[in-house]
């Protein structure tokens, strides 16, 4: 049995152990804390969405992709799509499905037709009327609503 060890020391006073082993069936992360913090359920909710899969059609085909690799979902006359860096996807699942799929992977609702993945995010700005400017990681631009910027205003810190 081989058995590699690597040991990352952060700067949080998290120790990360990885283990190596070809015999393992399946990854397993088993976390050992002297308390659930908020900023570890936010890590435990990133590492699921790698395993959080939705799908999509796109000119006659099926898709299953990535929840992480969606920028954001958007609902246009009753119909509902997903966008990728590179592509358009529709979805039969409203929004509302979609957002409770979604719920605790680092979506938001930014306006009652769009949510989008905050880890797809490159900047954003703040607009007129308490609203926000969002930049995405493929450069499009998107709206934050006013009656939901203060959400995503306090879960970046901000004011």
């Amino acid at each position: 049995m081989t058995d590699n060890r690597y040991l990352v020391r952060m700067e949080t006073k998290m120790k990360i152990e990885i283990m190596e082993n070809p015999e393992c069936g399946e990854t397993e992360v088993v976390i050992r804390c002297a308390k659930v913090t908020d900023q570890l359920l936010k890590m435990v909710a990133q590492m699921r969405v790698y395993d959080q899969k939705i799908t999509g059609t796109k000119n006659g085909e099926t898709f299953l992709l990535e929840a992480r690799r969606i920028l954001y979902i958007d609902t246009v006359d009753r119909k509902t799509f997903f966008y990728t860096k590179d592509s358009v996807y529709e979805t039969q699942l409203k929004l509302y499905e979609l957002e409770e799929r979604l719920e605790g992977y680092d979506f938001f609702r930014a306006s009652k037709s769009v949510i989008v993945n905050f880890n797809q995010i490159r900047s954003l700005r703040p607009d007129l009327g308490g609203r926000l400017i969002l930049v995405m990681n493929n450069g499009e631009k998107l709206s934050v609503s006013k009656q939901y910027a203060p959400a995503v205003r306090e879960k970046l810190g901000i004011r």
